[in-house]
């Protein structure tokens, strides 16, 4: 009788396609999200009776508009819409075919998407939160190139199957790289051997998002929490100039490890934290992250050509995206034109961003180190801060590319309790690296 009683129980609990668990943990269906909206209805009022709002009214709003957006799933209940992915569908294909309308109205399109584009990176970037929004962005701007090519330039007959075999690799490698970046940065993880019980708060922790598990925070606790509080292992690390003690994560950083405020985890080898790929460069997956940059710049240099080729016949190649007479006289040799203009303000900044990490790895630097040591005043720079080199992890060009190549497979054990922080950061003879 009592598996039986527990068998109901669960099939009571279990959530059909279109209900889901909201953020305040309540049940409730995707039909009623436009019920009980006090939040809403209080801020109208407010307005329509001009009283000034309440300073977390607009917030409020915002929380529950995005937790009822929710499409019905087979298994676990509906699920979640993020809202930055839909900006990007929408957007860009209305864009490039405005831009394709008139000579000026392209200046104006492409002069404004970028610094669009820029001012929301800065926007949520000193928010300090993810969103999918800029991985949206170029997956849709990658898939709705591709398409055009398809459409419309590969009619007029001047592409082969060759090319168009060329063109499609490329996008695939690109892809395949790209799924591979995201697969994880190698995350610090702390010694299993020490950790004492598995405490479970229902209060938001510090650096952490509150809405993540329903405002629930799993944390592990080791020995070093059993001696006292991580507030004051912390400080004391602090006034013992160890710095590698991560208090919100509550490990010790092996060297060059970082912690990313965005993903709220430590990475072994922290190069800066991407939006493009909406997650962390780190030890794990910072050669597939290289390899993404080649692949699609490659691809898209060699797709230019091909489009510009195809529109502006009797243009030279290296002067055809600056001078192409008569290419607004039809639209769809337009809408090509725009769409090469674009694709290349794309691959002039992924260009720059390549050549800094080519720049970086020859220096055995990551991106934070660098921005640290320039802020510190410890690095030596030059070229305007494009090569900075702070003289620690360096062995040379060739080893610096060696270490490179095969730091993927050297996965770093647990952090240790900080009772062993003193041999943690004892500095050891480094590899010597023999010149050729």
């Amino acid at each position: 009788m009592k598996k039986r009683a527990n068998k109901v129980l669960e099939e009571e609990e279990r959530l059909c396609c279109c209900e889901y668990v909201n953020r305040l943990g309540e049940r409730s269906h995707v039909g009623a999200c436009c019920c009980d909206c006090e939040d809403l209805d209080d801020a109208c009022d407010r307005f329509m009776k001009r009283e000034p709002q309440k300073p977390e009214s607009l917030s409020h709003v915002t929380a529950v508009f995005t937790d009822r957006i929710r499409v019905p799933w087979l298994w676990g209940g509906a699920r979640k819409v993020e809202l930055s992915i839909i900006p990007p569908l929408i957007l860009l294909p209305v864009l490039l075919h405005v831009a394709a309308l008139h000579f000026l109205l392209g200046v104006v399109v492409l002069t404004a998407l970028p610094g669009l584009v820029l001012w929301y990176y800065y926007f949520t970037h000193r928010k300090k939160g993810q969103t999918l929004f800029f991985l949206s962005l170029a997956l849709f701007s990658l898939a709705y190139m591709y398409y055009l090519f398809i459409t419309e330039v590969l009619p007029n007959g001047d592409i082969g199957l060759a090319q168009l075999a060329v063109v499609t690799g490329g996008v695939t490698l690109t892809l395949v790289a790209l799924v591979h970046s995201k697969r994880g940065p190698g995350v610090v993880r702390p010694d299993q051997e020490s950790v004492h019980s598995t405490v479970t708060y229902y209060s938001p922790l510090a650096g952490r998002d509150p809405a993540v598990n329903g405002g629930r925070q799993d944390v592990t606790m080791t020995a070093a929490n059993r001696a006292g509080s991580s507030e004051h292992v912390a400080a004391e690390l602090q006034e013992g100039g160890r710095r590698n003690w991560c208090p919100v994560c509550r490990v010790v950083r092996p060297p060059r490890a970082g912690h990313c405020r965005i993903c709220g985890v430590c990475v072994l080898r922290l190069d800066h934290h991407c939006v493009w790929i909406n997650s962390c460069v780190g030890q794990t997956n910072h050669r597939s992250f290289l390899l993404t940059l080649v692949f699609f710049l490659l691809t898209s240099l060699y797709a230019i050509s091909l489009v510009l080729q195809s529109v502006c016949p009797d243009q030279l190649l290296f002067t055809a995206l600056l001078y192409c007479p008569g290419v607004y006289d039809q639209y769809s040799a337009a809408l090509c034109f725009t769409c090469a203009w674009y694709s290349s303000i794309v691959t002039c900044g992924l260009l720059h961003l390549l050549m800094v990490q080519v720049i970086n790895v020859s220096h055995n630097v990551t991106e934070r180190e660098a921005r640290m040591a320039l802020r510190d005043k410890t690095a030596r720079s030059s070229y305007w801060g494009l090569v900075v080199d702070t003289g620690v992890y360096s062995r040379g060009f060739r080893c610096n590319w060696a270490e490179f190549m095969t730091m993927g497979g050297k996965v770093d054990p647990p952090s240790p309790v900080p009772a062993d922080l003193d041999a943690l950061l004892g500095v050891g003879k480094q590899e010597t690296c023999e010149s050729e």
